[in-house]
């Protein structure tokens, strides 16, 4: 056989291996998100969210490429067993309704009505990436629910500057690679490192992380997958308007934590919080980049847990039983 038959040989076996291992890990990620959600009728459509662990209820909001699921895990890696987290799939995430022409106000209302149905008169908030927008709202809206509202690299407020022009232009690459399954797994499975630098992360923050924040990073980008059922949302993500100015009328205890070297949701985002939230409190790290929940988890961990229990006027209790005594960390009160 000639050499040119050989080529071709094995490149369709090749072509056939690939074939196979996406649609190995498709199936795979289809199911670790089927039956591990409750999913509830409202007047703003049907609402999927998980629930787990004991303590002082917490609502985790997920940021864009998200659902039920990245709650699970942002509320595993912060908060642990000792909260009980309330993990929502925001719109047009998994089986979470989307309808042309919702808003972030809208999405803060399906909050209202999550809670309503699980019987949860007020909550602490923890909100990452994309998922700051409702939260600011739902903090705006209804401060009468909300014990503390914590953002963890949260989008905030829109800006012209020109490393905001190539903030969204990163996030216009992330939504079109969701548009097609194979393309998010093609990227995430050969181009991890280039993916990350989209996600607003340097390669001098990539090059330093350990073995378990590797692990960390590799859930939260494999935890996207499948794409397919998160794309209505992440499209909504890119396009609907932002909070801005009306984050000025939030009265609930903040806690804004951000990298200044993120080039996904830009500083800019954490200094407009920190000036027009009365009373907030901002928590700036030099480098952790948009995955700065994974470099700095155990910074986080200890300021986001305690922050949480202090205004839910649960923190003497909560030390007794850890055997850990605590400081109320909102300098501001």
């Amino acid at each position: 056989m000639s050499s040119v038959g050989w080529f071709f040989i094995a490149l369709s076996t090749i072509g056939t291996i690939v074939v196979i291992w996406f649609a190995v890990d498709t199936r795979r990620a289809y199911i670790r998100i089927v039956g591990n959600s409750t999913i509830i009728p409202s007047p703003l459509g049907l609402i999927e969210f998980k629930r787990g662990g004991t303590g002082v209820p917490v609502l985790v909001i997920h940021g864009s490429g998200g659902g039920y699921d990245q709650g699970e895990l942002i509320a595993k890696a912060i908060l642990g067993d000792d909260f009980d987290w309330i993990a929502p799939s925001r719109f047009g995430y998994l089986r979470s309704t989307f309808h042309h022409g919702a808003t972030f106000d809208d999405q803060a209302k399906a909050y209202a009505h999550l809670l309503d149905h699980i019987e949860l008169k007020k909550v602490a908030v923890l909100a990452l990436s994309h998922g700051g927008p409702s939260a600011l709202l739902f903090a705006a809206l209804y401060p009468e629910r909300v014990y503390s509202l914590t953002l963890l690299s949260c989008g905030v407020a829109s800006s012209s500057d020109v490393n905001q022009t190539q903030a969204n232009q990163k996030g216009d690459a992330l939504t079109m690679i969701f548009k097609f399954e194979v393309l998010y797994w093609l990227v995430r499975t050969f181009l991890r490192k280039q993916l990350m630098r989209l996600m607003g992360v340097s390669d001098s923050v990539i090059a330093s992380f350990t073995t378990e924040q590797r692990t960390l990073v590799d859930q939260v980008i494999d935890y996207m997958a499948p794409v397919s059922p998160r794309y209505a949302g992440v499209t909504f993500d890119n396009k609907a308007a932002m909070p801005n100015e009306r984050v000025a009328a939030i009265c609930t205890p903040t806690l804004i934590v951000h990298a200044m070297d993120d080039t996904l949701q830009l500083f800019h985002n954490a200094e407009y919080a920190a000036t027009h939230i009365p009373g907030s409190r901002l928590l700036s790290f030099n480098r952790g980049g948009h995955l700065l929940l994974v470099v700095e988890q155990a910074a986080i961990q200890a300021e986001v847990r305690q922050f949480i229990l202090a205004h839910a006027g649960r923190a003497a209790s909560w030390a007794h039983t850890n055997g850990e005594r605590l400081a109320v960390l909102d300098r501001n009160q």
